[in-house]
């Protein structure tokens, strides 16, 4: 069965383009030209992906990634904005869209985009399970990681995550007790180039230290390693 793919633009061109390339790559494509429209369409249609643009009337791009993930809705998103500004990249990822695009763009790249995203959302568990150790379960102090399931347990608690924190996650808990640089968990995680825009790293690491930390300022899992990157440890008991 083919996946589904909601794209979110008010520019006519644009969604044609997309729709298009999307199609001719195997995907069902359902498209809206508001974000009101696009916010119905994501929650009544279940798609497997959300193409998103900034800039929407109605309701605009931030709000409606917002108001999904407030829904509980983890759909990766990857958000469309036509302005080169670093503001509006951060506070898209800080919503929770899994990714960006600046325009313009190639569709092509989009297309590229949307199957890494999905490849690294529905193959990392299975990667993970070549490894030599077994990863059906990672427990962590009061943390529990259920990677087949795709569920965290903190004290029992079950936890919300976004396709890409949890990828993070997961990366980190296997590799608890290294440093590991941004670049490197760059490269594990998203998988692809982002011209060393390690910001997208930083901004995913203080979401998972908002959901897992007792005290996000003084973490006891995700430790930053000076000058280096971030470290994965055991809280001390």
């Amino acid at each position: 069965m083919s996946k589904k793919v909601l794209v979110v633009d008010d520019e006519e061109s644009i969604v044609t383009l997309l729709e298009y390339n999307l199609s001719q790559a195997g995907y069902e494509v359902i498209t809206a030209y508001d974000g009101a429209t696009g916010l119905e369409k994501a929650k009544n249609e279940n798609p497997d992906f959300i193409v998103l643009d900034l800039m929407l009337p109605k309701m605009d791009g931030m709000e409606v990634c917002k108001e999904l993930r407030n829904n509980q809705i983890h759909t990766p998103i990857l958000m469309l904005t036509a302005k080169d500004d670093e503001i509006d990249k951060v506070l898209g990822l800080e919503l929770g869209a899994d990714d960006y695009m600046t325009k313009p763009f190639s569709p092509r790249e989009v297309v590229a985009r949307v199957k890494a995203i999905l490849r690294r959302t529905q193959n990392f568990v299975s990667v993970s399970a070549k490894e030599e150790e077994d990863f059906t379960k990672i427990q962590v102090g009061d943390l529990e990681i259920l990677p087949e399931q795709y569920e965290v347990y903190l004290n029992g608690e079950l936890l919300e995550f976004t396709p890409k924190e949890f990828e993070l996650l997961v990366y980190l808990t296997q590799n608890k007790g290294r440093v590991l640089t941004r670049d490197q968990l760059l490269n594990a995680v998203w998988n692809y180039d982002f011209a060393g825009d390690t910001r997208i790293v930083d901004v995913h690491i203080s979401h998972l230290r908002d959901k897992i930390e007792t005290n996000s300022k003084k973490p006891q899992y995700i430790k930053t390693i000076r000058g280096l990157g971030y470290k994965f440890e055991e809280p001390k008991a």
